[in-house]
This record gives C-alpha cells, structure tokens and sequence, in this order.
C-alpha cells in the first residue's frame, strides 16, 4: 500500500511519548531559569530582596563594619599582601557634628585630663569642611586596603547624627584588635604654613599608658610620611616638626587610649590656599588615600 506519513509504527509512537513526557518535565526548569528563579535574571525589574523599589541600593552597612566589596583583580588570590590583616580608619570628627554642639561639647576622659567629645572640625575659605574631606579621603583609602586583601573597618561612616566621641574611636581600635589605625585629617593652622603631618603618640602613663603602642606607632608613622610624600607629591608641614612631617603630642584622647598602633594623618593645611586648593580635588585625594594604602602595607609587611 502506499507509505502514510501521518503513519506511525508502534517504535515510533512510543519513542514519541517518551519525548512529550520529557519536556513536561523539563519546562517547569526552564521557565524558573529565564524568570528570576535561581541564576536567573528577573526581566520585569521586580522587587529587590529586602525590599524596597526597583534600582534602590543596597542598605547601608552596620556602624563600624566595611560593606561588601564587588570582587577585584586582586581578590582572586592573585596579589592581597594584607590577607588576615585588620586596619581601622577613622574619619576626623562628622559632617553632623555642628548640628549637635552640646553633645560634642561634653567632657571626656582622654587619659591624662578632660576634653571635649568631639569638634567640628576645620574648613576651606570655600567653605570644604574637613569632616567631608576626612570621610572621602576613608572610603577611598577603606577600598584600596580591601583591594589587597585586608579586613577594613570604618569608626564611622556618614551613619550616625554626631561622633563618635574620641574615646569611643580609640575603644573602636582596641576592641577591634587592629594591626594598625589611622585617623584621618586636614589641619587648621595660619594661611601662611602649608603641607602634611603625621602626629605620634607621646610615651604617657598613669591614667592612659602608651609605653606598648610608642615605638610601632612611630614605625608606622614614618612610612607614612614617606609613601604619602611619594604619592601626593607635597612636601612635609613646614611650620611643625622641623620638616620631618613628624609631629608627637600627648594631648590627643584618640592617641593616649589607643592600645594598638596608631597615628592621625594630617593630609594638609585647609586654610592655605595651595594646600586647599589640592584637598579640594577628587583627583588628589585619591593620591593621599593611596599613599596613606602604601604607608600602611609597608608598615604591616615589615
């Protein structure tokens, strides 16, 4: 008779079934796969996870802790010199601070008298506050370190009203147990001085004891100075410290409670023009975070 081709022979039809059968199982995967199920990608731009509208950015991190990272080059295992390494930046004083004067106006004990919580912090003639400047100069200094594989975190972060109090930032270190911290800030001084310095802790003892943090806060301090200078190409402060760019004090809360090597970083003179002029660019502050990156994994690698 002649070949049917809607025909089937019985082999045919059963491999037939077995074909239907198969994709009616597959087809619930597939479509889970191409509409925001596991590995998928959601096309209709619904809700992020945690709520919250479409395009709306991830929550901020807790106080004190470092957000999560996107992965770097360096995050493959490739080059992170500072793995297992813990560094707290703290950013000097708050943008919020001059809403809040008599909270930062109470009395602290710094170890060896009493000063206040916390100030304002300096300016430019324009009007650049050093608590914008300082909190810039964190973020970008907390993701060159994450970069090479330290853990970073941040006293503060834009998060909190005012503060944190001085002795709270150097509990914030201690508790942290950290390899190394460094206070980040711009000076306010005469028009006439210009450029950086690095403040050390004085040997103090009684109520506060920097006999343990003195000799590696300065080791640290000193390649500071040097990768800074390298970095940012400005010179050391020409009106303290005789041109080292090294200058100690023991009047500091930050410094005398710290148990753990510290340093304040001051990046320039905000009421210089030159120097105001440099604090005030993206560009430059990039270099300082990088320097100050550089200072401290050539401390932590000694």
């Amino acid at each position: 008779m002649p070949y049917d081709q809607n025909q089937r022979t019985p082999d045919r039809t059963r491999r037939a079934r077995r074909g239907v059968l198969v994709a009616a199982l597959l087809l619930p995967a597939l479509l889970a796969a191409g509409c925001g199920g596991p590995g998928g990608a959601d096309p209709s731009g619904g809700t992020p996870p945690g709520g919250g509208k479409p395009g709306d950015t991830a929550p901020a991190s807790p106080p004190g802790s470092a957000p999560a990272s996107s992965p770097s080059p360096s995050a493959s295992g490739e080059d992170r010199p500072l793995a297992g390494r813990t560094v707290v930046v703290d950013p000097g004083h708050n943008p919020g601070n001059f809403r809040h004067t008599s909270e930062i106006a109470r009395q602290v004990d710094v170890g060896t008298h009493t000063k206040e919580c916390d100030t304002t912090g300096t300016a430019t003639q324009a009007g650049y506050r050093e608590a914008d400047f300082t909190l810039d100069v964190a973020r970008r200094l907390r993701s060159l370190l994450e970069s090479r594989g330290a853990r970073v975190l941040l006293t503060h972060d834009g998060d909190r009203p005012f503060g944190p109090c001085i002795d709270e930032r150097a509990r914030f270190g201690n508790e942290a147990r950290a390899d190394a911290v460094v206070s980040v800030h711009a000076d306010g001084s005469a028009a006439g001085h210009r450029g950086f310095h690095v403040i050390l802790p004085a040997r103090v003892e009684g109520g506060a004891d920097t006999s343990a943090i003195v000799g590696p806060s300065r080791e640290l301090g000193e390649h500071l100075v040097d990768a800074f200078a390298r970095a940012t190409a400005t010179g050391p402060a020409d009106y303290l410290g005789g041109g080292t760019g090294i200058d100690v004090r023991s009047d500091l809360g930050g410094l005398n409670l710290s148990t753990v090597p510290k340093v304040f970083v001051e990046c320039g003179n905000m009421r210089n023009g030159e120097d105001a002029a440099l604090l005030s660019e993206g560009s430059w502050r990039q270099r300082a975070a990088e320097g100050m990156a550089d200072g401290i994994g050539a401390y932590l690698a000694r």
